[in-house]
């Protein structure tokens, strides 16, 4: 679903108001054949950050992470790799420009996308683009952690938890 009213998250919006809600989720470290990595810059706080988002009802958390990257980029992954999780409260609660606070419980994930145009779908995203991973953009403080925590893993195999 590409329109947060009509998605399980808007549905609960609309009974609970901006109350903290706790909220299961995915964030994707996308990487192209010479690994730059694929961010995108965000319309609500203007900063660049990941791929990732919420489930549908029914779906589950790996067909989430594939569906929101295909959503918010155009883009297909196969085969997406588990490398953490994060749910530290004092760096997955958000509280958005309109209210709303979530504190996400996040399985990250390591794809790589198959070739393929970007596609800004708006909404969402203001801009989206691939960056080499030692000359980055700002970025959301929680994206930072979440591509240490990748650079970790992919130095050391180790599972991440954040």
């Amino acid at each position: 679903m590409s329109d947060f009213a009509d998605s399980y998250l808007g549905g609960l919006r609309r009974l609970v108001g901006s109350r903290l809600l706790l909220v299961p989720g995915t964030r994707v470290v996308v990487t192209d054949a010479v690994d730059r990595i694929l961010l995108e810059q965000r319309s609500d706080f203007r900063l660049w950050g990941l791929p990732g988002g919420v489930p549908d009802a029914g779906e589950d958390i790996t067909a989430c992470a594939i569906r929101e990257v295909r959503e918010e980029t155009g883009l297909r992954i196969r085969d997406p790799v588990p490398f953490g999780f994060a749910s530290a409260p004092e760096h997955e609660t958000w509280a958005y420009p309109n209210g709303d606070r979530c504190h996400y419980f996040t399985l990250l994930y390591a794809a790589r996308a198959e070739p393929g145009p970007l596609r800004v779908p708006g909404g969402e995203n203001l801009d989206l683009a691939w960056f080499d991973a030692q000359d980055l953009p700002d970025l959301l403080p929680v994206m930072a952690r979440t591509l240490a925590a990748y650079r970790r893993w992919r130095e050391t195999s180790a599972f991440q938890m954040l």
